[in-house]
């Protein structure tokens, strides 16, 4: 077997055996196919595509050039959640608490943020205290003892994927579905979970920026799921403006908290209720997910979401007393109105500006050495929809640099966009991909 014979089978838009996907795979790995001849390979696919088959292939091949995580001494089914990224997204601060106080076992491995989209491992280690560099031993112990545990990504998961993706990103084969559905699904399979319920975000501050790329890619994700024997549904959702109102780590853990309380913006809630909806039917603990949503309600109402979130603190060395007085996060020590030139509504946030900024006041990283400020970031007063006069403020920046402060306020003035006239609100869950299609909303 030549890899000069499998980039040319490709090339002429012929399909792949697993032997051929596997032979190039770990050919790159132990050095013995260099990286030209996948850099050649990953523009076949660009160009050809592949099948919902040799998709699967591709990421089994990833998974397994690295470690896979046993989690079968976790009682119970493990149901993981995936977002494709975005600006103010802390679903799994609320998620997983809630998910874990119906009883479904959830353990999470996240990841830190890298550009204008948040991670969740830097948000929780806004808790004072919390420590995600959990052992292996620990994380099972936790999930079985507690029902949830988020940590960070330890061992040595899918690294096939690490390689491919920095070849692709200089060689502008980064959108290509295969490739990106590949790169996604061998993490969460690597990861160990029985079930995968995938959050595909569409608008300005997401990669799909249209509905019709969110729903081509969530299919290949939906069929690479079901062709490993994982259950797998994916929900396409607005990433048009940011979820919520908080952009920056504890912001975001302190709208979390209010969304556990029932007092979050009611879109986060929303998104929220839904993706849990589908995590609980998928473990079994509801018989349809309009069942599994009225269960997280009423988890929401009576306030064990909340304490099974102080649980979580707790069992991963965090001060639990921190949910309660939610000054012990880490405060920024100024703060700067942006405020409206103009009378109208809100047509328009672009979302990724708005990450953008954030990253400028010192929220994100602009590489994976860059050091973040856990406690700076953006609270938006007015968003898409709303009614704004002349002076009225739109968004509130938490800063801790006056001179970072002035770039990123010019920033987030430029993303808003005011209409005389509302425009038509965009509904958040905009469809479900499931193995028996697409229903759009």
């Amino acid at each position: 077997m030549r890899a000069y014979d499998i980039i040319l089978k490709k090339r002429l838009g012929q399909e792949l055996s697993a032997e051929e996907i596997g032979f190039l795979i770990n050919g790159y790995m132990d050095g013995s196919v260099p990286d030209y001849q996948v850099a050649a390979f990953a523009m076949a696919v660009f160009f050809k595509g592949m099948t919902a088959r040799e998709t699967a292939d591709l990421t089994l091949a990833i998974v397994r050039s690295g470690d896979q995580v046993d989690l079968s001494a976790i009682s119970g089914k493990k149901v993981d959640k995936h977002s494709t990224g975005g600006v103010g997204d802390k679903t799994t601060l609320v998620l997983g608490p809630m998910v874990a106080a119906a009883g479904v076992p959830v353990a999470k491995m996240s990841g830190r943020g890298l550009g204008h989209t948040g991670g969740t491992i830097d948000k929780l280690e806004s808790i004072p205290g919390f420590n995600t560099a959990l052992t292996r031993e620990q994380f099972i112990e936790n999930v079985n003892r507690v029902k949830i545990a988020i940590g960070g990504q330890t061992g040595n998961l899918a690294p096939a994927d690490k390689k491919l993706y920095a070849l692709r990103d200089v060689t502008a084969t980064v959108d290509s579905v295969p490739l990106i559905a590949s790169s996604i699904m061998s993490k969460k399979i690597a990861a160990g979970a029985d079930a995968i319920v995938l959050d595909v975000k569409t608008g300005s501050g997401a990669f799909m920026k249209t509905v019709d790329d969110a729903v081509n890619l969530a299919r290949a994700m939906v069929d690479i799921g079901t062709q490993v024997g994982r259950q797998t549904v994916a929900l396409i959702t607005d990433m048009d403006q940011p979820l919520g109102r908080a952009v920056g780590n504890a912001l975001e853990v302190i709208e979390a908290v209010e969304c556990l309380q029932g007092k979050g913006p009611k879109d986060l809630e929303e998104l929220c209720l839904t993706l849990g909806s589908h995590m609980v039917h998928l473990a079994g603990a509801a018989g349809s997910p309009g069942e599994a949503k009225k269960k997280l309600e009423e988890i929401i109402r009576d306030g064990r979401g909340l304490q099974k979130l102080k649980e979580m603190v707790e069992n991963q060395g965090g001060d639990p007393g921190s949910i309660d007085d939610l000054s012990k996060l880490p405060m920024a020590t100024g703060t700067s109105a942006v405020i409206s030139d103009r009378t109208g509504y809100v047509s328009a946030i672009q979302a990724e500006q708005l990450g953008i900024a954030a990253m400028t006041l010192g929220a994100g990283r602009e590489t994976k050495e860059s050091a973040i400020d856990l406690a700076v970031g953006i609270k938006l007063v007015k968003k898409v929809g709303d009614k704004v006069s002349q002076g009225e403020v739109l968004a509130n920046l938490y800063l801790n640099d006056e001179s970072k402060g002035k770039k990123a306020k010019e920033m987030v003035s430029m993303a808003y966009t005011i209409e005389p006239v509302a425009a038509e609100a965009r509904k958040l869950v905009i469809g479900l991909v499931t193995t028996d299609g697409v229903i759009l909303n």
